[in-house]
């Protein structure tokens, strides 16, 4: 690599491992080596991390698939390219760029079971500088902060993903979005944008102001599930009897069932989490309104490149109105601290590590 193809490198980084034995439930700080570049490989240096409870889960052992002993957490990043593998031809020095949540997953064709997910069964990129491959690089939009660019690969994308935004739809849509965590949010602005009638649930009023606040008077309705144990009937009276065409279900367990009923006639539920547990006979309950209703059950894992890159160009159409929405930062060295208050539940909004070098 010549001296035109790289800024500045050192022989070494920060970053934080997921702790074994005694320190499981924890991450400790590291030194890494950065390695030579291959010929089609690129290192970025990372500005900003946001954090996802998919890494809360798999620190505390509550992750349904298995992940890599002491890895790197973490699967969101944005970072500029420092250096170019003697190859290289999609990226250029300098570039804003975040990776894509599965490394195997480049054209959105599935790569036969094959899967190496950020943070989960690879090293994620909590750390100071990363090398990836060119092909799974995406330039993130100019008018975003790190801490905004670093939502995108994966709450970004699997909000993206969960509303079907790559395909085209006819008439009025609506969504509902369970809870403020970072998908819902993402969620939200992108329903703004895309002309989406979003409803959003919350156990605190306060976040419900401040989330509807986000758009003109009485587009967004929202609904205090504390207040409202009984929040499907809610939605379906706030929807004139139809209900949503798409329920970003984020909660799993009973919700399942609520969210069906929530659900219009040929909508579908989008699977994305399961703070409320994995138990199938939840699931079960609910096929036979799934199946009277001709409704969709579809499990979201994030998405492929091609959503991410559909992404971003949509976030830059819109750049005046939409820009994620930051719940709190920690800086490089309260990494631990970041992890906590996200387990907390404290605040809407992402969770955002700043990354100083």
């Amino acid at each position: 690599m010549s001296a035109s193809e790289k800024m500045s490198v050192p022989e070494s980084y920060r970053a934080f491992r997921r702790g074994m034995g005694e320190n499981t439930g924890t991450i400790l700080p590291s030194v890494e080596r950065i390695p030579p570049l291959h010929s089609n490989e690129v290192l970025i240096r990372i500005h900003a991390v946001s954090l996802n409870y998919r890494d809360i889960g798999m620190l505390h052992g509550q992750y349904p698939v298995p992940v890599k002993d002491h890895g790197i957490p973490a699967s969101d990043c944005a970072g500029e390219v420092i250096a170019l593998g003697s190859e290289v031809s999609k990226v250029s020095l300098g570039d804003r760029v975040s990776p894509i949540f599965d490394l195997k997953y480049i054209d959105g064709v599935d790569p036969e079971n094959q899967v190496a997910q950020l943070g989960g069964n690879v090293d994620g990129v909590l750390r100071q500088y990363a090398v990836f491959d060119e092909s799974v690089l995406v330039r993130v939009p100019n008018h975003l902060s790190w801490a905004e660019a670093s939502c995108i690969t994966c709450a970004g994308t699997t909000a993206w993903n969960a509303l079907e935004m790559n395909k085209s739809h006819e008439g009025t849509r609506s969504a509902l979005m369970l809870g403020t965590g970072g998908v819902s949010l993402f969620a939200l602005l992108i329903c703004l944008a895309g002309g989406i009638r979003p409803i959003i649930t919350s156990s605190s009023d306060k976040k419900l102001q401040d989330l509807a606040a986000l758009g003109p008077d009485g587009v967004i309705d929202t609904i205090n599930y504390r207040e409202n144990p009984n929040w499907e009937e809610e939605v379906v009276r706030l929807t004139t009897g139809k209900g949503v065409d798409t329920v970003l279900e984020t909660v799993g367990g009973a919700s399942i069932q609520k969210s069906v009923i929530s659900m219009a006639t040929r909508g579908q539920i989008s699977w994305i989490g399961f703070l409320g547990g994995l138990q199938l006979d939840d699931f079960v309950k609910s096929l036979g309104q799934l199946f009277l209703k001709a409704g969709t059950l579809k499990a979201i894992q994030v998405g492929s490149k091609i959503d991410q890159e559909n992404l971003c160009r949509f976030l830059e159409e819109n750049h005046v109105s939409l820009k994620p929405i930051i719940g709190k930062t920690f800086d490089f060295t309260e990494s631990p601290a970041a992890f906590d208050f996200l387990y907390s539940g404290q605040c809407p909004g992402k969770v955002v590590i700043t990354v100083s070098h």
